[in-house]
């Protein structure tokens, strides 16, 4: 069966209808026949529904500046389409604009929208991540034995919205055998050399390169010192699956401890029992090296991320490139945490409508603040006036 994709790394799942039929037997004497009564047939909630700026916690007192540098961003992804080109251009003649006057211009060019999961329910989970820095190598050595792939030759992927338009921004990835198109190959598959792959570069550490592919892109510190962006290339359309949530099933961790600090201390005390673990998530990423002179990495919108003011999102629910109002608090505590952020990336684990991760920069600090990141959180998405979604 195939792995469909959605933008970077999703897959549509397809639900099996049962077919019930009903036979009677000659056979005396026939037992009365009872039929259940038929389950009233439930419609999930609206994933918005319409609110009012008073209901965004804080926004009246909300720092606006960091959110205007990642909405321009937005910006030069969306302002050449139709819904976005005049909300984009009131944002290009606005000079040095300080706070009230950035609040005006939202309330004057948006509607907000609370986001509700499909149970009507308003709370879900805000993860996060960051821009990981691995030693490594353009060549394998003694220390550097850990390949980092670029996207292999026989890699497939399929678009079908031509044909079938409701499939738009779908992707199948696979790879030909003989005549037939079959999934790509499995973690567990590449890492036994096969597809046909090429080594962007070699690092020292496999759970580095492994959180790595979670978080979509990173920088490689080379001998010489020199700094290396790496970002998103491609994906084997496997399903991601987390190992946290298998050290949890397997007993080797509690719920707690689960993080991503938790993960690669448990790691190293396990090394003899590592390739088994992360060969339980047959997800993988394939990379590609970016140019020189990038100050962030690049989003599934195609604009560099901003520290602390980017989100990853499920596209299926929320716009990519939309301002989300985010209402959670900080990384383990019960500090509030309400700001603007922008809607610039997707990942393969955010599924959901109220569903987010938050990009917290690179390095050490951010890499920590994003491992403990698993709080409760609310969102609000603005749709440009004019623009808002058709509600049932």
């Amino acid at each position: 069966m195939f792995c469909i994709n959605f933008l970077a790394d999703a897959r549509l799942k397809f639900a099996l209808l049962p077919l019930i039929f009903l036979a009677a037997c000659a056979v005396t004497p026939t037992p009365p026949v009872v039929i259940p009564p038929v389950p009233p047939v439930v419609t999930p909630a609206a994933p918005f529904s319409v609110s009012k700026w008073e209901m965004l916690p804080d926004w009246q007192k909300v720092d606006l500046q960091p959110s205007w540098v990642a909405f321009l961003q937005s910006c030069h992804a969306l302002k050449n389409k139709p819904d976005w080109q005049a909300v984009c251009a009131s944002a290009d003649v606005l000079v040095n604009p300080d706070n009230e006057a950035l609040r005006s211009f939202f309330e004057e060019a948006f509607t907000p929208y609370q986001v509700f999961n499909p149970d009507g329910s308003a709370y879900g989970l805000i993860t996060g991540y960051y821009e990981p820095r691995l030693f490594g190598s353009r060549v394998k050595t003694a220390r550097f034995k850990y390949p980092l792939y670029a996207a292999p030759e026989d890699l497939l992927t399929i678009d079908l919205s031509e044909v079938y338009p409701q499939l738009k921004d779908l992707r199948l990835r696979g790879r030909l055998e003989g005549r037939r198109i079959v999934p790509y190959f499995s973690r567990a598959q590449i890492d036994g050399g096969r597809g046909a792959l090429r080594e962007l570069f070699w690092v020292e550490n496999p759970v580095d390169l492994f959180f790595l592919q979670i978080q979509g892109s990173g920088r490689i510190e080379l001998a010489d010192g020199r700094l290396v962006k790496v970002g998103y290339a491609d994906q084997n359309g496997h399903p991601y699956v987390s190992i946290g949530k298998k050290l949890i099933e397997m007993g080797e961790l509690n719920a707690d401890q689960a993080s991503m600090q938790g993960i690669k201390h448990w790691a190293e005390k396990n090394p003899a029992k590592l390739a088994a673990l992360l060969e339980q998530n047959p997800s993988f990423v394939f990379f590609r090296e970016l140019p020189e002179g990038l100050s962030a990495p690049l989003g599934a919108l195609g604009v560099p991320l901003t520290n602390a003011y980017s989100i990853a999102i499920d596209p299926r629910t929320i716009p990519l490139g939309a301002p989300v109002f985010l209402s959670t608090t900080y990384p383990n505590t019960a500090e509030p945490l309400n700001r603007l952020m922008l809607a610039q990336d997707t990942g393969g684990a955010i599924r959901g409508a109220v569903r987010a991760d938050f990009f917290w920069g690179f390095g050490d600090q951010a890499g920590a603040q994003a491992g403990r990141m698993k709080q409760r959180g609310q969102m609000w998405v603005f749709f440009p006036k004019g623009a808002e979604p058709a509600l049932n």
